[in-house]
C-alpha cells in the first residue's frame, strides 16, 4: 500500500482540515487502534437531519466493513478493477456526484489520482484518503471507514460485488465530509461534481439545437472527457420514475455513442447509465426492444447486452427530447464538432484571488482587473471565462457569491492596460454579454470576441470570497505550438523606483505585509507579461521563485525580499529582450549568452547546457520568459551557495551530475 504516493501531476496537495494522512496512519498502526475521525464524527450531524426525518434513529449504527461482513467474506477496496457498475445510489439525492463518478471510471488514469493505491489488507488502520479539486489545487480528504447503517441496510451508496467492494462508499463519505455532511450532497449540480473530480472546464451543450451527438460524444471520449446529463425537471420538483423508465430531475452518465445500420437507413444511438444501478429506459432501442431484435448490424454483439444494470441505449432523438443538457468536462475546452484534441487549440490564463465587497471603482472592482488579448483569426466562440469559488465560503442555500463583467479596452486606454484608471469605468460602458451557466460553486461564460484587448472585473456580493479565475482563449492554427508566443513589457524607469515597487507589492500582498506564491503569480502575469498569452508564470514556478528568495523560510516574501526579487526580474527581463532574435523569439541555442550576461564569470559545460535546453525549452526550441527566470535564479542561488561553501577550510568540488541534479530538479 503506497501511502506516500503523490498525484500523477505536479499540482500541490492541500490537507483538508489540516489532517496529514501519513501521520494519522502511522499513529493508528503504532497504537493498534483503527482511525476515528473527530472532524467528521460518527454522529447524526455528519449525516444531516433532513435525510433522517421519519427514520428510526435508535437503529442507526456506524460500522466498519469488516464488522458489517462479520467474517462471511473479506472487504476489498477495489475488486477486479473500478467500474461504474460498482456504484449503486443510496438514500441521498447525490446522483449528480455519482453520475460524474461513473464517467470518471472510464478514465482510469485520472481516477487513480482520486483513489490512489489503498487496501483493506495491507497494514489496515481504518483510514482512507481521497482527493478533490478546488480553486486550482487538489485537496486531500481523510476519512475513517465507519459507514452509517440503518435497520441493517446501508444508508448511502451500496457496496456491489457481493457487498465486498467499498471504494464508492468511502469516496462518497469523503465527498460528504468535503461538503460538510451527507445532507449537503442531497441535490446538487453536475458541473460542480465534474470540476471537483476533473479540475477542468465544463462545456454545456444545448440539446434543443440540432447537432451530431455521435461525433460529439466520440470526440469528447477520445479526449478523456467526463460526460454526464440530466433529465428535465417536473413541476413537483421531485425525482420520480416515469412511464418511459426514465427518472425525472435525475443525472445520468454518458458512456458511449454509435451510428448503426437499421433496415435501409442509419440510426444514431447514445448509451447512458443510471447511478441507481437499475431502472432503465423502456422506449426505442431499450434492452429487449424490437429495434435490437430486428437489427443485423455487425456491431450489435459488441454493443448490446440485455442486462438490468442501469445501462441502456436510446436514439439520439429520444435523448434530445427527454434530457435538458449535456455537460462535458476536460482540462481544456473541447472542439466537439471538429474532433480536435483540446490542448492543441486553447491557451489558458489562471488567477487566484480574494474578492471583498465594497472594493470598487465607480461600481466596479479597483484591484481585481484581469487583462487579456484576443488574437486575430479567432472570432467565433473563442473565449471561455470560468470562476470557481471555495466551498468552505458557501452555505447550503447561498447564491453564487461572485460576479464578473467583461469590457473591451479602447485604444486611448492602451497605455494604462496594466491597471485601468477610474476614468475608464466612469464613462458609460456596457459590459459584453456572454452565454452563461451558473451552479453552486462555478460560473462559466462563453464569448465570441473580436481581436483586441479586454478587461475582466470581478466583484463579491455580500462577503469576502476566495476564487480562481480562468480565461481560455482559442488560438489560431499557426500558434498551437508556440508556447512562448507572448511579449514582455518594456523596462520602465518608473518600475525601478522604490515608490512604484512598494505600491505594486502592497497591491498584491496579503494585508500589505507578505506575499505568497499565488499572489506572486498574479503580480508577475499582470505586471510583466502582455500581448497574446502563451506561457505565463505557473503556480509551481512561483513557488520555486519564492523558495529561492525567501530568506526567512516561511513560504512568503516580505517587502525587502520582494525588492531583491524585483531587481533580478528586471535584470532577467533585460537579458531576455537582448537575447531575442529578430522575430522576438528566445531560442534555446542562445541560453549560453543569457547565462553569461546574468552570471558573469560562470561557465557551463556543453553537456550541462544540453540538459538545460531539454529541461527549459519547448519542442520547437523556444524558451519562455518564466522558464528563463527560473533557470537563472536557480543558477545564481547555486553558484552563491557553492562560493560560500568553498571559502571553508575544505574546498567543495561538484561533479557534473551533482550540478545537473541541483539546477534541473531543485
Amino acid at each position: 500500500m503506497a501511502h506516500n504516493q503523490e498525484p500523477l501531476d505536479k499540482t500541490p496537495v492541500i490537507k483538508f482540515n489540516g489532517q496529514d494522512f501519513n501521520s494519522l496512519w502511522d499513529r493508528c498502526l503504532s497504537r493498534g487502534l483503527p482511525f476515528e475521525d473527530e472532524t467528521f464524527p460518527a454522529e447524526t450531524s455528519s449525516i444531516g437531519l433532513k435525510l433522517l426525518q421519519g427514520k428510526n434513529l435508535s437503529s442507526l449504527r456506524w460500522m466498519r466493513p469488516k464488522d458489517i461482513l462479520k467474517g462471511k467474506s473479506e472487504p476489498h477496496f477495489i475488486l477486479e478493477g473500478a467500474s461504474r457498475f460498482d456504484i449503486q445510489q443510496g438514500k441521498a439525492g447525490d446522483c449528480w456526484f455519482l453520475a460524474t463518478l461513473g464517467s470518471l471510471t472510464q478514465n482510469p488514469q485520472h481516477l487513480q489520482k482520486i483513489l490512489m493505491d489503498q487496501s483493506f489488507s495491507h497494514q489496515y488502520a481504518g483510514i482512507f484518503r481521497f482527493r478533490f479539486w478546488q480553486c486550482g489545487q487538489w485537496v486531500e480528504v481523510v476519512v475513517d471507514d465507519r459507514l452509517p447503517v440503518l435497520d441493517k441496510e446501508y444508508l448511502f451508496v451500496y457496496p456491489r460485488n457481493n457487498n465486498q467492494e467499498f471504494w464508492p462508499c468511502l469516496l462518497e463519505k469523503a465527498y460528504a465530509k468535503f461538503h460538510g455532511s451527507y445532507a449537503n450532497l442531497h441535490y446538487g449540480f453536475l458541473p460542480d461534481a465534474l470540476v471537483d473530480l476533473m479540475g477542468g472546464v465544463v462545456t454545456s451543450i444545448d440539446l434543443h439545437f440540432p447537432s451530431d451527438l455521435v461525433t460529439m460524444v466520440k470526440t469528447a471520449a477520445k479526449a478523456g472527457s467526463l460526460m454526464a446529463c440530466a433529465t428535465l425537471a417536473k413541476p413537483t420538483g421531485e425525482a420520480r420514475r416515469m412511464e418511459n423508465g426514465l427518472v425525472s430531475q435525475h443525472a445520468y452518465t454518458v458512456t458511449g455513442a454509435e451510428r448503426i445500420q437499421y433496415g435501409r437507413s442509419w440510426e444514431d444511438l447514445i448509451r447512458l447509465w443510471n447511478p441507481w444501478g437499475n431502472t432503465e429506459w423502456r422506449g426505442r432501442w431499450s434492452d429487449g426492444s424490437l429495434e435490437w431484435q430486428k437489427t443485423h448490424d455487425q456491431q450489435k454483439r459488441l454493443l448490446y447486452e440485455n442486462k438490468e444494470d442501469g445501462e441502456f441505449w436510446m436514439s439520439c432523438q429520444d435523448f434530445q427530447d427527454n434530457f435538458s443538457c449535456l455537460f462535458v468536462c476536460n482540462q481544456f475546452p473541447v472542439s466537439l464538432n471538429q474532433g480536435n484534441m483540446p490542448h492543441k487549440i486553447w491557451s489558458q490564463m489562471m488567477f487566484k484571488n480574494r474578492a471583498t465587497p465594497g472594493n470598487t471603482t465607480e461600481g466596479l472592482p479597483r484591484d481585481t482587473q484581469y487583462i487579456f488579448s484576443v488574437p486575430e483569426g479567432m472570432e467565433s466562440n473563442n473565449v471561455i471565462i470560468s470562476v470557481n469559488v471555495r466551498l468552505q465560503n458557501l452555505k447550503a442555500k447561498d447564491k453564487f457569491p461572485l460576479s464578473f463583467k467583461v469590457f473591451k479596452v479602447d485604444p486611448q486606454f492602451q497605455p494604462f492596460w496594466k491597471r485601468l484608471p477610474p476614468t475608464f469605468f466612469s464613462q458609460f460602458r456596457n459590459a459584453i454579454e456572454g452565454i452563461a451557466f451558473k451552479t453552486k460553486s462555478n460560473l462559466t461564460k462563453y464569448f465570441s470576441l473580436s481581436t483586441g484587448t479586454y478587461v475582466v472585473v470581478t466583484s463579491a456580493h455580500s462577503e469576502a470570497v476566495e476564487f480562481l479565475l480562468r480565461i481560455f482563449l482559442k488560438m489560431p492554427d499557426g500558434d498551437r505550438n508556440l508556447g512562448s508566443n507572448f511579449n514582455l513589457t518594456a523596462p520602465k524607469a518608473s518600475l525601478l523606483e522604490n515608490g512604484s515597487q512598494e505600491s505594486i507589492f502592497h497591491r498584491y500582498a496579503q494585508q500589505g505585509l507578505n506575499m505568497d506564491a499565488t499572489q506572486l503569480q498574479s503580480l508577475l502575469n499582470q505586471e510583466f507579461l502582455k500581448g497574446t498569452p502563451g506561457d505565463t508564470f505557473s503556480l509551481d514556478e512561483c513557488r520555486s521563485i519564492v523558495a529561492l528568495m525567501d530568506l526567512k523560510v516561511n513560504g512568503q516574501l516580505d517587502q525587502e525580499e520582494f525588492a531583491r526579487l524585483w531587481g533580478r526580474l528586471v535584470h532577467c527581463q533585460s537579458v531576455f529582450q537582448n537575447t531575442q532574435d529578430r522575430s522576438g523569439v528566445f531560442l534555446s541555442l542562445d541560453l549560453w549568452k543569457a547565462i553569461k550576461d546574468f552570471l558573469a564569470g560562470t561557465s557551463i559545460s556543453s553537456e550541462l547546457l544540453d540538459l538545460m535546453t531539454l529541461r527549459y525549452s519547448d519542442n520547437s526550441g523556444r524558451v519562455s520568459f518564466p522558464s528563463l527566470v527560473c533557470l537563472l535564479l536557480r543558477l545564481e542561488a547555486m553558484a552563491k551557495t557553492f562560493r560560500n561553501l568553498s571559502r571553508d577550510a575544505k574546498r567543495l568540488y561538484l561533479t557534473e551530475m551533482e550540478w545537473m541534479n541541483l539546477v534541473m530538479y531543485n
